[in-house]
Parts: structure tokens; C-alpha cells; sequence
């Protein structure tokens, strides 16, 4: 099965972003891209691609230790940004070294379970909200969601999803996802004083 281990936004800052991704679909350009629906909103933390099933019990392990190891952090759906001229996504604001660390935390757990991996880079985190298959010019979409603040949410598990691929050929035909499982991050954050 196709796995990855991700943060998903609560409902709330699902539907902030939906209203801003309303918005972006109205700018000229749009209908040339593949817009990505809320089922797909997260950030990848660790893309594992496929996974043998007799690897989920000691995945499913190392990542609850991972979980737990982390506490829960402030996060917020904030900015955005282009890979080249093929990829737009929105940013994130708040806890991004805790977000980093979890994310390093999930690609480590990933490879002690017998994962084969990708090699490993720095962490950039990003919500894909659309995709091209030719060069576009993603700028104005880039400075409109530049001007984005969502509001905040705090972290509080760690997700492994499984990307169901299009099986159908039919033109549009996005990926189906489904939480295969999360585990609680660890304990609370001491209180400020």
C-alpha cells in the first residue's frame, strides 16, 4: 500500500482555506491547473510510497513512539508558494521547528521499520493545492495566497495515510485518501509563566 505519515488541518482551517482556494479559482490561469480537494489537504511529513503490509506493525510502532516523543504544537495555514511552474501550495506558520522535528521523527521511524526511502532532504512544509502538467505562471496565485493568515490550531496527533491511486483513466480523477491510523502526540507544553 502507498503510505505517508502527515499532519492534517482540523475542519476549521480546512474551510478558511477553502473560501481563499474559492477565490484563487476565479483568477485567469486557473482552469489549467488540477486543483486538489479537501480530502487532500495535509503536510507530508514522510512519503514512504509503497509499503508492504508485514512492515504496518512495526511502522505502526515506531511512529507511535515518534508521536509521543513530540509534544503538541501550534500551527496555522499561512502564505504560500510554487515548486517551479507546476506545483502551488500553501505554507505554514507557528510551530515549523516542531513540525520539522516531527516530520525528521516520522521519516526515521519510516526507515528503522525496513521502509525503503527516498533520500532523506530538508523538511519544507507545504499543502499542495494545485498542480500543472505544463509550465504556468503561478505568480499571481503566489501573491494572493502571500497575503493569507489562517487561523491557529494546535497539533495534536500524527496521521498514517494511505493514497488509494486513480484507477479509473478518467481525466480529473484525483487520488482518494484514507487515515489508516494516529497516534496522540505526547503530552502538554509546560505553561508559560
Amino acid at each position: 500500500m502507498r503510505l505517508f505519515a502527515a499532519v492534517l488541518p482540523p475542519p476549521a482551517a480546512v474551510e478558511e482555506l477553502a473560501v481563499l482556494v474559492e477565490g484563487l479559482r476565479t483568477l485567469p490561469g486557473a482552469d489549467e491547473l488540477r486543483w486538489t480537494g479537501r480530502p487532500g489537504w495535509h503536510y507530508t511529513l514522510a512519503f514512504m510510497g509503497e509499503v508492504d503490509e508485514a512492515l504496518l506493525p512495526e511502522l505502526s510502532e515506531r511512529l507511535a513512539r515518534a508521536a509521543h516523543r513530540t509534544l503538541p504544537f501550534p500551527l496555522r495555514v499561512h502564505g504560500g508558494g510554487r515548486f517551479g511552474r507546476r506545483a502551488l501550495w500553501a505554507g505554514a506558520a507557528g510551530g515549523l521547528d516542531d513540525l520539522r522535528l516531527l516530520a525528521e521523527r516520522s521519516d526515521a521511524a519510516a526507515r528503522r521499520a525496513g521502509v525503503a526511502m527516498e533520500e532523506h532532504r530538508r523538511y519544507q512544509a507545504h499543502l499542495t493545492l494545485a498542480r500543472s502538467r505544463v509550465d504556468t505562471d503561478l505568480r499571481p496565485f503566489v501573491a494572493e495566497l502571500e497575503r493569507f493568515k489562517g487561523g491557529r490550531w494546535e497539533v495534536a496527533e500524527l496521521a498514517l495515510v494511505r493514497s488509494n491511486l486513480p484507477t479509473s483513466g478518467l481525466p480529473g480523477e484525483a487520488p482518494r485518501y484514507e487515515t489508516v491510523a494516529t497516534w496522540p502526540l505526547g503530552g502538554t507544553r509546560p505553561a508559560a509563566g
